[in-house]
């Protein structure tokens, strides 16, 4: 399992409380005003601005919203995020009597009962999942505190993208729940905010896991007296980080010098007598619920602490489980037992007998935040959770000497930070420029992916800065960014696997399979995307043509782990699809879908530079109180990191020895990977880093789509409808977005010219050219010109010498006029389509028409774009490769 960390991107929070109805007289009201719910928006935003994961200025409150308010804001912040999108809401739910659609309802609801009840004012959920489906954001999270909210688990399996979307639920199907006192906030809620607000990461499925646990503990019925049980819905291995609140040295301990690690001694402190006054009747067991809640908390801390000194809750590094000691599940049962039949001074007596009166503990040691590239994270997590209970980290008496925070953010915005924003770290001034929300807490040690990264952040860089950088002569370790191809397409020969350059190991690929694919994660987010890119850019090609070769729809994957993740999402996807990665993780992996993975062979463009982790010390002007303490753990770390048993971790997880090349471990054999390194491309360069970011930066933005409609008379047949050619047209719309430029061209021999232009190149509303096409696209009493036409539009297309912009051809045809076509004709558009760098994509609507050797089938290849038939699904494929060079939501 992979938690997906959204800090450092655009994220969102739409926080919707209907706390007061319009309509709440029958016959047609809602059951009456919601008070406790404005107490849940207001403390949900505080701990969520606590968290440090979504900014001040990405949470935003809807109050009591109207259908049409709510539709706004939600479509609002979908357009908005890019990291992860988390919509609350607190209000009525309702479902029809005939049926068990979850309907949210919004402060102008009503209620039309019949034998199928209808709710105007109030929003389908399946309409909730479209608008949320239109975002850009990685990951999607919704949490639904109303009546029948377990309604929406069924709801959410019907959709495509449920692969990013993770739903918790207060209730289950079909039960009604009480609100609560109006004075505090709704009991799922008021659990939701406590554990939200804990120190420490929190993520998604541990958050779902503990509410659940808290809910049973609390012992509260559903109206109709059964078992209250909040529910989650998300796919295997998906989670995501929620709350990352900075921890605070525990009040119980003595103050000391954090640096040392001094034990200290802590007295049990006098219980106090709970008073029973001022309790309503339905809240009598809420003093009791608390304790046992509490004391629940204290038990599960005995599994352990994590490396920041926290209860560990995780299990395992980056693990979806809960690992607990053996005899935890059974104590824990029987205490709850006890709880439930005992008074406040048993309880006392219970925790006063489970820690002595005179325990000696350690007091919290100086910790280190260590700041890594986010592909790493995963590696040097496991370095500080090894090193923390390591000799070399443990003094006479059995403390810590030093605990460590490992996190990740996106390498561009790091070396951003560092470069020329070390003062906007330090005390952030405006809401433009804040590292601290964007990235995370100053970091004391920074390991980016390669040594460049640094170089770059000293280039010209402000003489006033606040951060204090010097960086270790040595990389800590070396891996190989591979081509992972699945092993049935893989290249069999050595020299194919090591002597040759990315663009060729891609161009045999897809000699070796037709529909075969290559995907990279994100440049600007992970190092290991812009070391990918160096190597794409590295040939005689344009950069739009180089970024064609790894075009996919949708935006890439943050990291390589993440992109390893999604491709087993569709096995036709994953069978044929070569990634661009680290050749570490084909030996450390990924957890998520372990058991469907296709196979793959690693093979290794030797003008691709490598990941080669550098330790560097980071210092910040102004904090002395415990510099020297500091300085010495991180200098300890660093001596453990290249000592024998730090070594011995980058082993485990697949790295090599940074100059002799060879697997750190020499005695596991690794499906896939070779055991002697070929001569590659070892180091990055500083300026070819930034060079290759700056063109894909430039190559980033709106694209250019110019379709050519074939038109001639034999289109009769095949012109009406979502399947006809117009249909297949707009239907591709949506994968442009209001920054691309496309054009329409109705491709018939009409006399004057091959073709007549319908729609002028330019950015357009997709319901202006809907309303342009079906008022001028028609069928010609003529026969269509294909060379004609495509030479023309090769001329259109024709690239400038500034203009990096991705570029497409469409070609709706029923191929009746291709095939007629001479050899010597057929040959000039083949010419054409090579000399021109824009891909051509064929939609022919005649079976069989993009067959091996048919001409349309020609073109294609030669345009290096895709041929599309009716065994194709040309409808979707079509909207998914004009998505490739556009900007559109779908």
């Amino acid at each position: 399992m992979i938690r997906f960390d959204p800090r450092g991107r655009p994220n969102r929070a739409l926080l919707v409380g209907v706390s007061e109805y319009d309509h709440t007289d029958p016959p047609h009201g809602v059951p009456g005003d919601l008070p406790a719910v404005k107490l849940n928006v207001n403390r949900l935003r505080e701990v969520l601005a606590r968290g440090r994961v979504f900014g001040e200025h990405e949470i935003k409150v809807a109050r009591s919203p109207s259908l049409e308010d709510f539709e706004r804001e939600l479509l609002s912040a979908a357009a908005e995020a890019k990291g992860v999108l988390l919509l609350y809401f607190a209000g009525h739910g309702a479902i029809p009597s005939a049926g068990d659609e979850l309907f949210l309802q919004m402060r102008n609801a009503r209620v039309v009962a019949g034998g199928q009840a209808v709710f105007p004012g109030a929003e389908p959920f399946t309409t909730v999942l479209a608008m949320l489906a239109t975002s850009q954001a990685r990951r999607i999270v919704v949490i639904l505190d109303c009546c029948f909210a377990g309604n929406a688990a069924w709801v959410r399996e019907t959709r495509s993208d449920k692969h990013r979307l993770l739903l918790m639920m207060s209730v289950q199907a079909n039960h009604r729940i009480n609100a609560g006192d109006p004075r505090t906030p709704t009991p799922y809620t008021a659990e939701l905010v406590r554990l939200l607000d804990e120190e420490g990461e929190t993520g998604f499925l541990d958050l779902s896991e503990r509410i659940r646990e808290r809910m049973a503990v609390r012992g509260l019925s559903t109206v109709r007296r059964e078992a209250w049980e909040p529910l989650c819905r998300a796919e295997p291995g998906e989670d995501v980080l929620l709350a990352a609140k900075p921890c605070t040295p525990d009040p119980d301990l003595k103050e000391t010098d954090a640096a040392s690690g001094t034990p200290v001694t802590t007295p049990t402190p006098t219980p106090e007598p709970t008073s029973g006054s001022g309790l309503t009747p339905g809240d009598a067991d809420a003093p009791r619920a608390s304790l046992t809640v509490r004391l629940l908390d204290r038990l599960r801390g005995f599994r352990g602490r994590d490396r920041t000194g926290r209860p560990d809750r995780s299990g395992t590094t980056g693990g979806a489980g809960r690992r607990r000691t053996p005899w935890a599940v059974p104590l824990l049962g029987l205490l709850s037992l006890a709880l439930l039949t005992a008074g406040t001074y048993g309880v006392v007596g219970l925790v006063g007998h489970l820690r002595d009166d005179s325990a000696t503990v350690c007091a919290p040691p100086l910790e280190l935040r260590v700041l890594a590239d986010p592909d790493l994270e995963p590696t040097i997590r496991a370095t500080a959770d090894t090193y923390l209970t390591s000799a070399a980290n443990t003094l006479d008496d059995g403390c810590r000497r030093t605990g460590i925070t490992v996190y990740s953010a996106g390498s561009s915005d790091v070396v951003t930070a560092l470069h020329r924003q070390t003062d906007a770290w330090r005390e952030p001034r405006d809401e433009d420029v804040n590292p601290q929300r964007d990235i995370g807490p100053q970091p004391d040690i920074w390991i980016p992916a390669s040594r460049a990264d640094f170089a770059r952040v000293m280039e010209g860089r402000d003489t006033d800065a606040w951060a204090v950088l010097k960086a270790a002569d040595a990389p800590l370790a070396y891996s190989p960014v591979v081509l992972a191809v699945p092993r049935a397409i893989a290249a069999d020969d050595m020299e194919s696997r090591t002597g040759l350059t990315l663009n060729r190991m891609i161009e045999d690929l897809s000699e070796r399979h037709e529909k075969a694919e290559v995907r990279r994660p994100d440049p600007e987010f992970t190092a290991v995307g812009l070391l990918a890119t160096i190597g794409l850019y590295g040939g005689d090609a344009s950069v739009a043509t180089a970024e064609q070769q790894v075009a996919q729809p949708g935006p890439p994957s943050p990291t390589a782990a993440e992109l390893l993740c999604t491709l087993p999402d569709r096995d036709d996807v994953d069978n044929r699809t070569a990634a661009l990665v680290p050749e570490f993780l084909m030996r450390s992996g990924v957890g998520c879908d372990s058991t469907t993975r296709t196979r793959r062979t690693a093979q290794y463009p030797k003008d691709v530079p490598g990941v080669a982790p550098v330790f560097v010390r980071v210092g910040w002007q102004g904090a002395d109180r415990d510099k020297e303490a500091r300085d010495a753990s991180a200098a300890a770390f660093q001596d453990w990191l290249t000592g024998e048993e730090g070594q011995a971790v980058f082993a485990e997880n697949g790295f090599r020895n940074p100059y002799k090349w060879e697997l750190l471990d020499r005695n596991t054999k690794v499906d896939g990977v070779l055991v002697a390194s070929p001569a590659l491309d070892r180091f990055a360069e500083q300026d070819k880093m930034e060079e290759a970011l700056k063109e894909y930066r430039a190559a980033g933005g709106p694209g250019r789509v110019l379709y050519l409609l074939d038109s001639s008379g034999s289109m009769t047949d095949r012109w009406k409808g979502p399947g006809g050619g117009p249909g297949l047209l707009k239907q591709s719309l949506g994968g442009l977005g209001e920054q691309d430029e496309y054009g329409v061209w109705a491709v018939a021999d009409t006399g004057d010219r091959s073709y007549e232009e319908l729609l002028r190149s330019g950015s357009h509303r997709r319901a202006d050219t809907e309303r342009v096409l079906d008022a001028r696209a028609r069928v010609q009493d003529a026969e269509a010109d294909p060379r004609d036409a495509l030479d023309a539009a090769f001329e259109a297309m024709e690239r400038s010498e500034a203009d990096n912009r991705r570029r497409l051809i469409v070609y709706i045809t029923d191929s009746e006029d291709s095939d007629q076509l001479s050899q010597d004709r057929l040959d000039d558009i083949l010419s054409g389509a090579r000399r021109a760098e824009v891909p051509v994509t064929v939609v022919s609507l005649t079976n069989g028409g993009c067959n091996p050797g048919r001409p349309d089938r020609q073109i294609t290849d030669a345009g290096k774009g895709r041929c599309l038939d009716s065994g194709d699904d040309p409808g979707t494929a079509l909207r998914d490769e004009v998505a490739r060079t556009g900007t559109g939501d779908e």
